[in-house]
């Protein structure tokens, strides 16, 4: 799997990954525009704007067009917001790729932004944050990034508050536009059963005429963490959902690499050792799983899982001492388990590029974020070369008791023993 890339004269940068098997094809558009771009006042326009890109432009005036458009293709059609970035895609037969470029184009420059539209569509979003709420499983990353990054654009969530939405307008969704939807800031990658000559005729007939100007840039995320940080959502669950990482790397350091083998080892799948020790073992968790994140500027690994309220303590207690464990080499890394681990990596990441859209957001993430491009071998190469060496080097250095940040959403009050200071007893504070 490769790319080819081209810069048209407005600054839009336009990636081709030809897979020659596929009878469909992705046309992507993703922005460098998310939630940390925001303000106060208009948290949650980011995922709002996305959701309006359907509801009409000038040339398709409602959403049952342009619904209905695609499924007289049999596509698929979506969008997505995270702190960094929005993308747009449509997945089609390849040769309905024009229409694909025909209707995304319209759609990131002439939406209508209708205000009866604006107003209906603010109870969907009300709703879809309902929802999160509703699901802790889903809500506890947002509480621990919250925990992280406090208040500021990146601690804030993607889908904004329920009082800022009910007061956004027409005008706040256009000069949101004008500060970040240039082509300057837009990447568009075509990925599947395609060839590069037949995109750039279609890319400089649809996105050529739009007129670059410099996109506005997110606050910097500033980190002086000097003692463990705790951070209660109390919410009566029946459920206690917890997160529990440290501070680490962005996405353009080399670390990055060792420190998603570490995840791996510790809970990327059903044979790792939280999953072991926290399910297996002791029966304390359905689901338990750690992650290494990274933005441009930030980055985590972090553990959760959903556990019994009474038994929240003893599972704070086994995440934290298989981090101690495997820092301190009391549980040593073996070469089967550093193999497993970066198979586990591999294996999911050569599953999940065997979709076009996948595909898509691969090179698209990488083109806006990040300053260079690897295929998918070049990173399969990396994660190869991780040693037992390494792993050691970052959990070393980043397994330190000052860095713990511990998230809970349950029934636990913060004001009283039953919260913070029942949990800073386990970090030690």
């Amino acid at each position: 799997m490769n790319f080819k890339k081209i810069i048209l004269k407005n600054g839009l940068r336009v990636l081709t990954s030809p897979m020659p098997s596929f009878e469909s094809a992705t046309v992507l558009v993703m922005v460098g525009a998310g939630s940390r771009y925001e303000t106060k006042l208009n948290n949650g326009i980011s995922h709002f704007l996305e959701h309006m890109a359907f509801k009409g432009t000038k040339k398709r005036p409602s959403a049952i067009e342009i619904s209905g458009l695609i499924d007289s293709i049999g596509g698929e059609f979506n969008a997505f917001t995270t702190k960094e970035y929005t993308g747009y895609y449509i997945k089609s037969g390849k040769n309905n790729i024009e229409l694909s470029f025909d209707l995304l184009s319209d759609m990131v420059q002439n939406s209508l932004l209708s205000e009866k539209e604006i107003e209906k569509e603010k109870g969907v979003i009300l709703e879809e944050i309902n929802l999160y709420e509703d699901t802790p499983m889903r809500n506890i990353g947002d509480v621990y990034e919250r925990l992280l990054y406090g208040d500021t654009p990146m601690g804030w969530d993607t889908a904004g508050e329920k009082n800022i939405i009910k007061k956004i307008k027409r005008e706040d969704f256009m000069n949101y536009f004008k500060a970040l939807y240039s082509p300057s800031n837009m990447t568009i990658v075509v990925a599947g059963g395609t060839e590069e000559k037949k995109i750039l005729p279609l890319v400089n007939k649809y996105f050529s005429q739009m007129e670059p100007f410099e996109a506005i840039k997110p606050l910097p995320v500033e980190e002086k963490q000097i003692k463990p940080q705790i951070h209660i959502k109390h919410k009566k669950t029946e459920q206690a959902h917890l997160a529990m990482g440290l501070r680490t790397v962005s996405l353009d350091s080399p670390e990055k690499y060792p420190l998603s083998v570490l995840s791996s080892i510790l809970g990327g799948g059903m044979s790792s050792r939280l999953f072991h020790e926290v399910r297996e073992k002791r029966g304390l968790a359905y689901y338990v799983r750690c992650n290494s994140d990274q933005y441009t500027d930030a980055g985590s690994l972090v553990a959760t899982a959903g556990v019994d309220p009474k038994r929240i303590d003893e599972a704070i207690e086994v995440i934290i001492s298989e981090f101690v464990a495997l820092r301190d080499g009391k549980k040593k890394i073996g070469k089967e388990e550093l193999k497993k681990g970066k198979e586990f990596l591999k294996g999911h990441l050569v599953l999940e590029l065997e979709d076009s859209r996948s595909v898509s957001i691969f090179y698209a993430t990488q083109e806006l974020l990040e300053k260079e491009i690897d295929n998918p071998s070049d990173v399969i190469s990396k994660i190869d070369k991780v040693s037992v060496g390494d792993v050691m080097d970052v959990a070393t250095k980043y397994f330190v008791q000052k860095g713990f940040n511990l998230a809970v959403i349950g029934n636990f009050d913060p004001s009283t023993g039953s919260g913070q200071a029942r949990f800073e007893k386990l970090l030690k504070i």
